[in-house]
């Protein structure tokens, strides 16, 4: 009996645990991309934009800027597919891209570096999967294309973490421009609420605190910019995913982008 009054507690701790491991690492994007092709597009809707990336866009332990993106455009005739994928690279993103095109976009905006710098893919790597991307994009679908320049890593511009990422986003920039497709400043909107680089911590993400926010916001309900307060951070929560102030540019730059658009006849 008193073996098993011991378990009972360690039982429903570890199922506890699970439960959020899947919350927070493991459960799909709103309207994925698989459940998306199942039920078909919705009636009504005039303009499919599918949001493709990392877990900036999977929005799991970031904010959910394709979410809030769907409440403002959703009324309108706008339906949002979520093709992010926590921890995915760009290389990822290319083996994915299959179905991205089944899902016969209009739009698709672009948001992918971050994990790449994490991984050490070179340079050279990326540059020609975001070309590749793009090119099948073009040559398979009729979709207006951008890509988002990735967010910081850490909020210390001087690490050089976010030396490196500034390569990766100057890449995508030339590449926007000379394949003819969008390119939205993220990372640029991110760094202006930045510090100099002096007094920000250094960049120190870790699967620890990535779980220490997950607790934070699902157990014990925090906001995403309470979270990053406490972490002494002004826009990112564990110094990779985004608070809401931050997912809130990243949700404006699109929604700019988008409205520049002609709806699809």
């Amino acid at each position: 009996m008193a073996l098993t009054i011991t378990l009972v507690p360690l039982a429903l701790l570890a199922a506890g645990l699970c439960a959020l491991m899947y919350v927070a690492f493991r459960r799909p994007a709103t309207n994925a991309p698989k459940k998306f092709l199942a039920k078909g597009r919705r009636p009504g809707s005039h303009t499919v934009m599918v949001a493709f990336g990392d877990s900036i866009t999977h929005a799991t332990l970031s904010a959910d800027w394709v979410g809030a993106l769907r409440d403002r455009f959703g009324p309108g005739g706008y339906e949002f597919v979520n093709a992010g994928v926590n921890g995915h690279t760009s290389t990822d993103l290319l083996r994915r891209l299959d179905e991205v095109v089944a899902c016969r976009p209009d739009a698709v905006a672009i948001m992918v570096g971050t994990n790449d710098v994490r991984n050490g893919i070179p340079l050279a790597r990326f540059r020609a999967n975001l070309e590749t991307i793009i090119g099948r994009l073009q040559t398979h679908s009729t979709a207006q294309i951008a890509l988002l320049s990735a967010t910081p890593l850490g909020e210390n511009p001087a690490d050089p973490a976010n030396q490196t990422l500034t390569d990766y986003n100057t890449a995508a920039a030339r590449i926007a421009d000379r394949m003819g497709v969008g390119y939205l400043p993220v990372h640029e909107r991110i760094a202006e609420h930045l510090g100099c680089g002096t007094a920000t911590p250094k960049f120190a993400f870790s699967f620890g605190l990535a779980m220490k926010v997950a607790v934070q916001h699902y157990v014990f309900r925090r906001s995403l910019d309470d979270i990053s307060g406490g972490n002494g951070l002004t826009m990112l929560t564990d110094h990779i995913h985004l608070n809401d102030r931050a997912g809130a540019i990243v949700a404006d730059l699109v929604a700019n982008w988008l409205s520049r658009i002609p709806a699809p006849h």
